[in-house]
């Protein structure tokens, strides 16, 4: 590790103000930590979020679930309003990771193989933050690409909660990232299915299986459907081949799950 500075807010105008120069957030660290030990990123200034009381915690209201962005995954997996997410935070990572990582922290850095992002573009989320609010559809713009300006932090995730879900990952033993994980979601406006792990743009709608599902919430409907391997991820876990074979068979086993 290196030195730099550490700030550490009570309220998201203090963090907004701290964040000038080469400042970064550090939320639960999860992977921030790991970066910096590989000498991968070097800002002279942190500005820890974790003691923000207004960005911890979850909340029920109208049939929309609200986590603030610096709520925990192990809390999330403890609550059980929304029980395809709970399960979904249930499973990422081990308990040191669950304990520390946050739902803000996943969804800004994009991980292509990270979970919550499956979720939260699955379950047709909306991003809160200091400035503004933005549909999950706008957020994700690609492999650790989100919409966040300069200065901009992850206050909460809206969730609309939906008649059915499941997220169902195909865990890569090493990691516990997902090599393929699809969210799916059935709403009275229709079906959703994000995927993650899979591709190389990061987490992605797959539009063919919504609309078959939504004529019909079944694994049958899909048996049709395949999925285009030219985009997915090749590596030594899988070929883009497999993975394209996995979006398939993991969604009709969350379509299983949740039906």
């Amino acid at each position: 590790m290196y030195a730099f500075d550490i700030e550490r807010p009570t309220t998201v105008a203090e963090a907004v103000a701290a964040l000038t120069g080469e400042a970064q957030a550090l939320s639960g660290g999860q992977t921030l930590i790991p970066t910096l030990k590989a000498r991968l990123a070097s800002p002279s200034k942190l500005v820890s979020l974790s003691g923000i009381s207004e960005m911890k915690g979850l909340c029920a209201s109208d049939g929309v679930l609200t986590i603030g962005g610096a709520t925990c995954h192990a809390d999330v997996a403890a609550d059980g309003t929304f029980k395809a997410l709970s399960e979904l935070a249930a499973h990422i990572g081990d308990p040191a990771v669950r304990n520390r990582g946050t739902i803000g922290g996943s969804i800004a850095n994009n991980d292509p193989a990270a979970c919550y992002p499956a979720a939260v573009l699955g379950a047709g989320a909306t991003v809160v933050t200091n400035r503004r609010e933005i549909a999950a559809d706008d957020f994700f713009q690609g492999m650790f690409e989100t919409a966040l300006d300069d200065g901009e932090l992850v206050i909460a995730v809206k969730f609309p909660i939906p008649e059915a879900a499941n997220y169902q990952k195909f865990v890569q033993p090493a990691s516990r990232f997902a090599l393929v994980g699809v969210f799916v979601a059935k709403t009275s406006e229709g079906v959703r299915v994000a995927v993650t792990g899979a591709s190389n743009e990061g987490v992605f709608r797959w539009r063919e299986a919504e609309a078959a599902l939504s004529a019909d919430f079944s694994a049958a409907a899909l048996d049709g459907l395949t999925v285009a391997a030219d985009d997915m991820i090749a590596d030594l876990h899988g070929s883009s081949e497999y993975r394209a074979h996995l979006v398939k068979v993991m969604t009709q086993r969350a379509v299983k799950a949740a039906a």
